[in-house]
């Protein structure tokens, strides 16, 4: 079993056991920090895309010198909407983010999905990335939300926004072509 298809198999079992402690202790509807298997959902896949597409433009309009940190934050789940997008398509429901990136490293893998390896890595920590990704997404992120700078760099942004534009369209393709 390989590591991605382990690390799903972990995200499943432990979404069933919090919903299962949920129903246990009473509450009528128990929530998850994992992942589900349900029926796949075109129009939800459809509908996370329309919001990576909104994250995306409300960060191009942010001045990144003075909006910098708020606009990472949005390239960041503009990413991780995509990746939704796709868990929907296949039937996945994630609350989890490395739970996610795991699904996307594992379908990758199970040949369902043509994604560039690079999208995964960058939601990975610089210590945990096979190819050393010019950018670790996810360290930024946290860097920026949890740390006082706002200003980011123009051409780390527009990188960032290239990226995003990209992963769109791949996720289009996956989500309305890969039926």
């Amino acid at each position: 079993m390989s590591q991605p298809s382990k690390q799903v198999d972990w995200c499943l079992k432990k979404a069933e056991r919090e919903i299962e402690e949920g129903r246990r202790i009473g509450q009528r509807n128990p929530k998850h920090r994992g992942l589900i298997k349900k029926h796949p959902d075109q129009k939800e896949a459809a509908d996370f895309i329309e919001k990576a597409a909104e994250n995306l433009n409300f960060a191009i309009s942010l001045d990144s010198s003075k909006h910098g940190d708020t606009a990472i934050s949005s390239l960041f789940y503009c990413m991780y909407h995509c990746f939704l997008a796709i868990a929907s398509k296949f039937g996945y429901e994630s609350r989890n983010q490395t739970c996610t990136i795991a699904l996307m490293a594992y379908l990758k893998e199970e040949g369902k999905i043509d994604l560039d390896n690079r999208f995964i890595e960058m939601f990975k920590y610089k210590e945990d990335q096979e190819g050393k990704e010019a950018y670790s997404l996810i360290e930024m992120r946290e860097e920026y939300t949890y740390g006082s700078k706002t200003a980011v760099g123009k051409h780390i942004i527009n990188e960032l926004v290239k990226d995003c534009q990209r992963l769109i369209e791949d996720t289009k393709n996956i989500v309305h072509f890969n039926a």
